[in-house]
């Protein structure tokens, strides 16, 4: 871990320039993504990149340059042009940031278990082979995968005022899918789509449930496949967090980015129907929403100590009882907008600038086990695992589908229903929230491919959410 930090040191003390601030950030990503499909294993896909990106701020104008090139000849040809963009704009900004505070703290952060080998290659490959050889035999299954991504992040981050903010970090995506079909129809099941991301070590396949899932899998395509079409109309929804994942990033997470709600993203990923005098005012939700910043949860994706611009990270409320209090935004769009953020100024790369980013977006837990959410429904449907997605560019309108539907009856699981389907208006459907499950509901999950910004960051985030309730939905089914 952090192999090249004396030598970065060494080169960053050396670098010279003409700014009255400038920083460094190093990253070194390796990754290998293993599939069997159907019984035959794929070759490896590995991937390694590294570089870094140097700031430099010259009269309150800030600019940057990014280089694979980490000698020191290179570190110094890049913060030589991030200097003289700086200078060259200087007639054309918009901020004076000599004000804005600069991080001089120093800090390491590490994954859980980072110090315990994963196993080898040959091992992850058993793994999934054991998983597609579960899968039973039946004609009507026609396709299935049993996958894993491991990614290794080595980051360290060295500015002029003296911070030293160091991350190591290892992120595990295992992967499983099945698919039935009869001659005229195709269900899908998966263990959670792309969408059960944790950081870790092997432990993480066990939290997955990857492990011995594989007949469970197929078994729910083929009943879907047998299932009914979703019946239409208002129904309470009961949705699990697989899916709660997808509706908390898009119309929790996404509305309320900093840089987005000043109309930084207008020309490409939207805007927001959120506005910045909404904060300290505006009812979100219903009085059960409970919305949270947290990088403290140390398997979740996006925990770290500092972000990208070396702001300490906490927890923080973004929404308390419903009532939506503070956006995410960092350092930047703090100091433009006047408002409190939190510390989610992210890169994807060393060769892209931090931008306002979502990180951990978690729903705190309620009151109530899955029984008794289940129960307290007189007429609904269960829904999990999202398979589609269409939101407004003001993240506000939405349609949404999934997997897996189960109809609610007089407090009662009944039969399972394909290709369910939702849709509402983000704020409304939030104040419709009418009960939240508890602790034992609550599913640590993420995701690692949210897009955003020009050039386009693909990003790792994470979500925590227990299972919720919302009364009297739009839902319908794959014939409307």
């Amino acid at each position: 871990m952090f192999t090249a930090h004396p030598t970065l040191k060494k080169h960053f003390a050396a670098l010279r320039t003409g700014a009255e601030f400038f920083s460094l950030r190093h990253v070194c990503e390796a990754g290998q993504y293993l599939a069997v499909r159907k019984n035959v294993a794929a070759p490896p896909s590995l991937s390694r990149d590294e570089g870094a990106m140097l700031t430099a701020r010259v009269n309150g104008v800030e600019a940057y340059a990014a280089t694979n090139d980490l000698s020191l000849a290179g570190l110094q040809a890049a913060l030589d042009r991030a200097e003289h963009q700086a200078r060259a704009i200087a007639a054309h900004a918009l901020l004076d940031l000599r004000q804005q505070a600069v991080s001089s703290e120093r800090a390491d952060y590490l994954s859980p278990n980072l110090d315990q080998a994963f196993p080898s290659l040959k091992d992850c490959y058993q793994v999934l082979a054991d998983e597609s050889a579960a899968v039973p035999r039946d004609e009507r299954l026609v396709s299935w995968e049993a996958s894993l991504g491991i990614r290794h992040v080595e980051q360290i981050y060295l500015n002029s005022a003296g911070a030293e903010l160091r991350q190591a970090q290892r992120f595990i995506f295992p992967g499983l899918e099945v698919t039935a079909y009869d001659g005229s129809d195709s269900q899908t099941r998966t263990l959670g789509r792309e969408n059960f991301g944790q950081q870790g070590g092997a432990e993480v396949l066990g939290r997955a449930g990857l492990i011995g899932a594989a007949p469970r899998i197929a078994d729910q395509a083929l009943q879907l496949l047998l299932a009914p079409n979703t019946p239409h109309g208002p129904r309470d929804l009961l949705l699990t967090p697989d899916q709660m994942i997808l509706q908390i990033h898009e119309s929790i997470g996404h509305p309320l980015e900093l840089d987005r709600i000043l109309g930084d993203e207008r020309n490409y990923a939207g805007t927001s129907f959120v506005k910045a005098d909404d904060f300290g005012t505006l009812q979100y939700g219903s009085a059960l929403l409970n919305v949270t910043f947290d990088p403290l949860i140390p398997e979740q994706l996006a925990s770290y100590r500092h972000d990208d611009d070396g702001t300490p990270a906490r927890k923080e409320f973004l929404i308390r009882a419903g009532r939506l209090l503070r956006p995410m935004g960092g350092a930047l769009s703090q100091f433009r907008a006047g408002l409190d953020g939190v510390a989610n100024s992210r890169a994807c790369s060393w060769n892209r600038a931090p931008i306002d980013r979502m990180a951990n977006l978690n729903i705190e837990p309620g009151e109530h086990s899955m029984a008794q959410l289940v129960a307290g429904i007189e007429r609904g449907i269960l829904m999990s695992t999202n398979r589609s997605w269409s939101i407004d560019d003001a993240r506000n309108k939405f349609q949404f589908g999934c997997e897996w539907g189960q109809l609610i009856e007089n407090g009662e699981l009944k039969g399972v229903v394909k290709n369910p389907n939702y849709r509402g208006v983000s704020a409304q459907f939030w104040r419709n929230l009418s009960a939240v499950g508890d602790a034992s509901t609550l599913k640590v999950l993420g995701t690692p491919n949210c897009g955003k910004g020009e050039p386009n960051q693909v990003i790792r985030v994470g979500h925590a959410s227990p299972a919720c309730v919302f009364s009297q939905v739009d839902v319908f089914g794959g014939d409307a």
